[in-house]
């Protein structure tokens, strides 16, 4: 729409919203209301509707004013925060629920004319029904519409609302009758309706306040113009909607209130203003939903979100001023058909579900926005986070006490909405992309909490992995990275980083990039829970002093690394022996995989090799096998703990045994641990791994334990010789982990 077709300013989002506000409702079922709830818990529907509105409206108000709006109205302000699936799916329910409204208030329309339907089968015995009054009634709608726009409904809107505040007037200025006792106003009938079955009745009074949106696309200045509008309806609904309510507690019986539902003509000063006042709220709130509906759906066909011949068709308005022509022809269909075959009772059902998801939705937009702490979020009007919940809590709450079928009815379709455009058309932005934000917020609220709570609190009670793997070995062999993926499943946390050797510039940066894709490309297909990244440092010496100074993933520091050799390369072992004074000093807890062909085999026996003077290695060993049964994979995974004694100390080891078992310094039972014996001539390192390769040979993961004075040595045998084993996982515990 061209900038000069937009003149319009807050009043006509005033008239819009409070002409669907001040509706037909208002005439016809408050006095219902009041008989069968009555005055006080009329009052509590007031208020219980509008702990809905007002969150609304300020939320509208927020949107509107961050954000350039045009036509489409709340689908427009819903998708450009939510996303296009999103806001797609739940603008067609809104159109839905505009369209349908339509054909409720020309119904509604169609009750003023009681009265002189009454006058003609007294007079001339002739049946008139209601369906003849509100078919050429919707009939007056589609030619005003198709011929004029909404410009010219925009002054008949204005005449009308006239009208309607006439004969409010009128109604206030009529007698209150002798029925003005305060206590009389908690009266009922005699078998009321429920509390929500009037709310749900009555609900559709609340509805306006999204009338006024739809006019986005013709307002000069639509961040103004909303909120303004929007909240002064709001007011001037809440201010009518009490004082009707008091009057009718005030003139009239409870049985006259529930019974009659013209019984606003029998109180008002002239009685005819009513149905005259009738007339003119049913057919304000009819054009305000006839103007409104087709520019959801013309915004919804310039998004693009049906088919491209669809969408074209919807898009198109006329050339002098874009009215949603097509838009049009489609509301005005289902208008007659809801007229010709619906249940005023049904349709309001409808009309309050589909109204209550939008409302909710724009409530949780509002929310997120706040939570998410987006920088390009900046509103110039501010409402409450804790508003905005309230408002999406009770909206979705309602809904289900209203009528749970309903509910689910209208959630079902919303549903198939989004599933249906998410299939059609998988390039859109969905609920995944929604919350990336608020997910963002919430780990950095996490990291900091637990970074604060490792300052005051022991860490040893709450340890967990987290681990830290370094390697530019990553598309070579992948049993390091299957390790962390084990160990974070559940459990633990993992960092797995590439290390590209070099100096960081242009070239490496673009090969860092491309490196970490193919890393997460990897990480997608084993569905791993390990972060990744890469470095770009001149030596494998100073990457791991780079990392090891990183905050670990989960909030927390690091406190373990993971190095890997195989028997292939085992020029590696050098490699990690230059680098144990540096992770020592600071108090990194070692991990040294020896990888191999037959990798981690069937994921069925983890063998834990133990000596009863190394329980600082032993309990972490322990601990470690336990995590990986965390995994899926290892789910049926058995864990057995061997440990060697000299022949002869057989008492002396199961003492041991039981007292650090008792402590709790080794977390296990002694059903799964195996004590072997061996002559204590021969028991020496060559003795030992004879033993281990012997007992472990059919072990899908071997884990032993070792010390750091191992490094002293040249060449380090303790980590070779072990031809019959799979994949070892050596373990060194920068001191002992107590779980008591």
């Amino acid at each position: 729409m061209s900038n000069n077709t937009k003149v319009m300013g807050s009043m006509p989002v005033f008239m819009t919203a409070i002409s669907t506000i001040l509706g037909a409702i208002l005439f016809l079922r408050f006095g219902y209301a009041v008989g069968n709830v009555g005055f006080l818990m009329t009052l509590g529907i007031i208020l219980l509707g509008h702990l809905i509105t007002i969150p609304t409206a300020l939320a509208v108000a927020e949107i509107a004013t961050n954000q350039k709006v045009e036509g489409g109205g709340a689908y427009y302000i819903i998708s450009r925060s939510f996303g296009l699936t999103v806001g797609a799916a739940i603008g067609i329910t809104l159109f839905l629920s505009q369209a349908i409204s339509v054909s409720f208030y020309v119904i509604a329309f169609a009750e003023a004319f009681d009265p002189v339907i009454d006058w003609v089968y007294n007079e001339y015995g002739l049946v008139v029904h209601k369906k003849m009054i509100s078919l050429p009634m919707m009939g007056l709608l589609t030619v005003l519409m198709l011929t004029k726009g909404a410009n010219v409904g925009m002054k008949t809107l204005y005449l009308v609302v006239t009208v309607l505040f006439i004969s409010l007037a009128m109604f206030f200025m009529g007698s209150n009758g002798d029925h003005g006792g305060v206590f009389s106003w908690t009266e009922t009938v005699h078998e009321p309706v429920g509390f929500f079955a009037v709310f749900i009745v009555i609900f559709p009074a609340f509805t306006g306040i999204a009338a006024g949106l739809g006019l986005s696309g013709d307002l000069k200045d639509p961040s103004v113009s909303i909120p303004r509008g929007t909240l002064w309806a709001t007011v001037a609904g809440i201010v009518v909607y009490v004082a009707v309510a008091y009057k009718l507690a005030t003139s009239a019986s409870v049985y006259d209130l529930a019974s009659n539902q013209m019984i606003m003509s029998e109180i008002a000063l002239w009685g005819p203003i009513i149905p005259i006042g009738l007339g003119a709220a049913a057919f304000s709130s009819a054009l305000g939903s006839i103007i409104i509906a087709p520019r959801t759906l013309q915004a919804l066909g310039t998004d693009k979100v049906f088919s491209q011949i669809f969408s074209r068709w919807l898009a198109k308005g006329k050339k002098s001023n874009n009215e949603p022509i097509n838009g049009l022809y489609i509301t005005c269909a289902i208008g007659f058909f809801f007229i010709a075959i619906g249940d005023i009772n049904f349709v309001a059902k409808i009309i309050s579900m589909f109204f209550m998801v939008t409302y909710g939705a724009i409530c949780l937009v509002s929310f997120l926005e706040h939570f998410a702490a987006d920088p390009s979020y900046r509103p110039t009007f501010r409402s409450r986070w804790y508003v905005s919940l309230f408002g999406c809590g009770l909206s979705v709450w309602l809904m289900f006490k209203m009528d749970w079928a309903y509910a689910l009815l209208a959630i079902s379709i919303m549903a198939a909405i989004y599933f249906w455009i998410q299939i059609t058309q998988p390039g859109r932005r969905g609920v995944v992309k929604l919350f990336r934000g608020v997910i963002f917020q919430l780990s950095k609220e996490m990291r900091i909490f637990l970074q604060k709570r490792d300052a005051l609190e022991d860490e040893e009670l709450y340890w967990r992995p987290s681990v830290i793997c370094i390697s530019n070995l990553s598309f070579r062999r992948n049993a390091a990275f299957e390790f962390l993926t084990v160990i974070s499943h559940k459990y633990g946390f993992g960092t797995y980083i590439h290390h590209i050797k070099g100096f960081l510039n242009e070239e490496t940066s673009a090969e860092a990039k491309n490196t970490l894709n193919k890393l997460r490309t990897i990480s997608e297909g084993a569905n791993s829970k390990v972060f990744l990244n890469t470095i770009v440092s001149p030596s494998y010496t100073s990457a791991i002093a780079q990392a090891i100074q990183l905050p670990g993933v989960s909030g927390k520091d690091n406190n373990m690394i993971l190095f890997e050799y195989s028997d292939s390369e085992p020029e590696m072992l050098n490699v990690i022996s230059s680098n144990y004074d540096l992770l020592s000093v600071t108090k990194f807890d070692i991990c040294i995989l020896r990888c191999t062909e037959r990798s981690y085999g069937s994921k069925k026996d983890i063998h834990v090799w133990s000596s009863t003077n190394d329980y600082e290695n032993s309990n972490l060993m322990i601990l470690l096998a336990y995590i990986i049964l965390g995994h899926p994979d290892w789910r049926k995974a058995q864990i057995k703990l061997f440990s060697i004694y000299p022949e002869g100390d057989k008492v002396g080891a199961v003492d041991r045994l039981t007292e650090m078992i008792d402590s709790g310094r080794l977390p296990i039972s002694f059903a799964n641990i195996e004590l072997i014996a061996h002559p204590s001539g021969e028991f020496n390192e060559a003795a030992i791994k004879k033993i281990i390769n012997d007992k472990s040979s059919v072990a899908d993961l071997t884990v032993m334990g070792f010390r750091g004075e191992v490094f002293n040595e040249e060449d380090p045998s303790i980590f070779k010789e072990y031809d019959s084993l799979g994949n070892v996982l050596f373990v060194n515990s920068i001191k002992a982990k107590s779980f008591v």
